[in-house]
């Protein structure tokens, strides 16, 4: 692995280029479009459930003193199922990214709280692809890359089937170039 310094190239006088940190930058790839659906799909099921309960509840309590708390929990739980699916899937969709470089995996996820992380290739343990039922739906998968990490394995999410079983095998090719520990 080659690095350099900020804006001279070199590392630095008695700096081996192999301690130096992966610089933090933006992936570059975005994930599968169709990610959008999952992500809204995937939002559905709780506040369909709880709106359930709240129309049960609504015929079996009282009516005195609870419809005017239930209507408000009904009005709530419709935007949160708006928000969840019409707001949200499309922001995670602008702002999940991954890259795999010969030195690094790259991922920045999530809308709310934003993580970007970087799993070194030598540090590579296992390389994993998973198929939900909504996913295999919608021909999409996730990629796990674990690594000795206590932030735990780092996950693309959202990619074309075809792509991450692709990326998988990439992945593990170029893992196996590398002679580090993995740990």
């Amino acid at each position: 692995m080659t690095a350099t310094g900020p804006r001279t190239g070199d590392p630095g006088p008695g700096i081996p280029t192999d301690a130096l940190p992966l610089p933090l930058r933006p992936p570059a790839n975005r994930v599968d479009p169709r990610a959008i659906w999952w992500w809204r799909l995937s939002a559905v099921p709780v506040p369909l459930v709880l709106l359930a309960g709240q129309v049960v509840a609504w015929f079996l309590l009282p009516a005195v003193p609870w419809h005017g708390v239930l209507i408000a929990t009904v009005v709530l739980t419709v935007l949160w199922l708006l928000v969840g699916t019409l707001v949200v899937p499309g922001l995670r969709y602008r702002l999940h990214r991954w890259e795999v470089t010969e030195d690094a995996v790259y991922t920045r996820s999530g809308w709310l709280v934003r993580e970007w992380r970087i799993a070194p290739i030598p540090r590579v343990q296992t390389v994993d692809t998973e198929h939900g039922p909504l996913q295999q739906a919608l021909r999409l998968a996730t990629v796990t890359v674990t690594t000795a990490s206590a932030r735990g394995p780092v996950r693309i999410a959202g990619l074309d089937a075809d792509a991450a079983a692709e990326l998988a095998r990439r992945l593990t090719e170029t893992t196996g170039r590398h002679s580090g520990d993995a740990t």
